[in-house]
């Protein structure tokens, strides 16, 4: 898929492609954060005939929705590339003694190697997560690392 990117001069950024369907799609990322979420007219393509105005909110909640999926599959195409990488899917429990704590206090890469890639939190997708993400209790953590050391990364988040 080619993204084309154009600078707007005291606007921002833009990035178009063009669907298999032949539908031109743009994002405008103005200075200020804001985005813009534009459809082309199919008959003239550099005419808009949608213009979605998104906040910040907005623009992440769009983005994990459409990223999410992404995510898994990448994982999965990982896992049949690299022989002995496995990817867990470890819920926080409500007396795990990281509920309510930044992530970045169980040590987990330190510990074990493994790396935390995703939080799914009622739905919602927080992929790569910083040390001061908060988990809370019915978090489902997203694992990456070889057998040992995301079983590791289990028995962390189950008993510290």
């Amino acid at each position: 898929m080619e993204v084309e990117q154009t600078a707007l001069p005291g606007i921002g950024l833009r990035h178009e492609f063009t669907t298999r369907s032949g539908r031109r799609i743009g994002i405008v990322s103005h200075r200020t954060g804001r985005r813009d979420l534009v459809i082309y007219d199919p008959a003239d393509p550099d005419r808009a005939c949608e213009t979605v105005k998104l906040n910040d909110e907005e623009a992440d909640a769009l983005a994990e929705l459409l990223g999410a999926p992404r995510i898994v599959q990448r994982l999965n195409a990982l896992h049949r590339e690299v022989e002995g990488l496995v990817s867990l899917q470890l819920p926080i429990s409500p007396d795990t003694p990281y509920a309510g704590r930044p992530m970045g206090d169980a040590r987990v890469r330190t510990r074990t190697g493994a790396s935390i890639v995703a939080v799914v939190r009622e739905g919602q997708v927080f992929a790569s997560p910083a040390p001061d993400f908060e988990l809370a209790a019915d978090d489902i953590v997203v694992v990456v690392g070889s057998p040992e050391s995301t079983a590791a990364v289990s028995e962390i988040l189950a008993h510290g």
